[in-house]
């Protein structure tokens, strides 16, 4: 089987684990990096023995497919500019920093036949896989995904940073328009909200609560969804879980078993298939584009709400 020739653009915070993944990914051949700093292309460069590229231009020709970690407000131009030159794309979450610009990309990467991924990384999570085996008819979703303040992602507020995870996984259990949405959230450390909540209404029926914040002294990241007769409680930071049913003696609770793995090196092992086999992504630039619009109505809702 013929590798793929994979590189990575911006080993930043997130980054950096794209290109250690891909070092050892069977699938791939990591063969460049390009940063706007140099410095660090060259120091990443030297650690996995690849070319540290000078240029967008030169990087490309390197390459087959690509990582983008850049900041969001650099999306477009950079995946513009590969899909133009015939490269399949993982790209991190937001895909954009807008909803006419993310479904752009995804109908350039389409009518070029080239696969559009990009990074909703807890849908490689064991833990939705146990969830989605288990999954009926969800009629109440909550999910609190915290963190402690990072001083990173400072271009965007959490909504774009944090809860857009579970925006995009809520929409993909529920698969039902949006009816309505609450939402709150305020800034604590910087010109975006820091802490943020959102009740959304679906024209099923179904309600999802989801909070999320930057600013905890502790991470979290769990999901609960009720339905008939059950409710599962799962923890993606963990990779643990537990389903509660209704029986005729009682309520019974048992353990969900979970295979663990690290959600990133599946994430990045399916995206080299499908950019290898021209198979379909799981998280596609449509549906991420899906995920943002909802985001950024979201956050709309809470810079529209009046000040205290």
């Amino acid at each position: 089987m013929k590798k793929l020739r994979v590189g990575v653009v911006g080993v930043g915070h997130i980054g950096k684990n794209h290109a250690r993944l891909y070092a050892e990914l069977p699938g791939a051949q990591f063969t460049a990096i390009h940063d706007i700093d140099p410095a660090t292309a060259r120091r990443f460069a030297e650690e996995f023995g690849v070319m540290a590229a000078d240029s967008l231009e030169k990087f490309s020709e390197q390459v087959d497919a690509v990582s983008i970690a850049t900041p969001t407000n650099t999306h477009f131009e950079i995946a513009h500019q590969l899909l133009a030159r015939g490269k399949h794309l993982l790209i991190e979450k937001p895909i954009a920093e807008n909803t006419a610009r993310a479904t752009e990309l995804a109908e350039l990467a389409a009518a070029r036949q080239l696969v559009l991924q990009v990074g909703h990384v807890e849908r490689f999570n064991p833990v939705l896989s146990a969830l989605e085996k288990r999954l009926t008819n969800p009629r109440f979703i909550e999910a609190h995904r915290l963190s402690p303040y990072s001083n990173r992602s400072t271009d965007i507020g959490v909504v774009l940073d944090l809860m857009i995870h579970d925006l995009e996984i809520i929409l993909h259990l529920v698969r039902s328009p949006v009816q309505t949405i609450d939402a709150v959230g305020v800034p604590v450390m910087g010109h975006g909200e820091d802490i943020a909540n959102a009740r959304l209404r679906f024209e099923n029926g179904c309600v999802a609560n989801i909070t999320s914040s930057r600013i905890s002294p502790e991470q979290m990241r769990k999901i609960r969804v009720f339905q008939e007769n059950a409710y599962l409680s799962l923890d993606y930071q963990n990779q643990s879980g537990e389903m509660h049913r209704r029986t005729a003696d009682g309520i019974t609770r048992e353990e969900v078993e979970i295979e663990r793995e690290e959600p990133l090196k599946r994430q990045l092992a399916s995206f080299v298939e499908c950019a290898r086999t021209g198979g379909a992504p799981k998280v596609s630039g449509f549906q991420a584009a899906a995920a943002l619009e909802l985001a950024v109505e979201i956050t709309k809702r809470i810079n529209s709400a009046p000040r205290v």
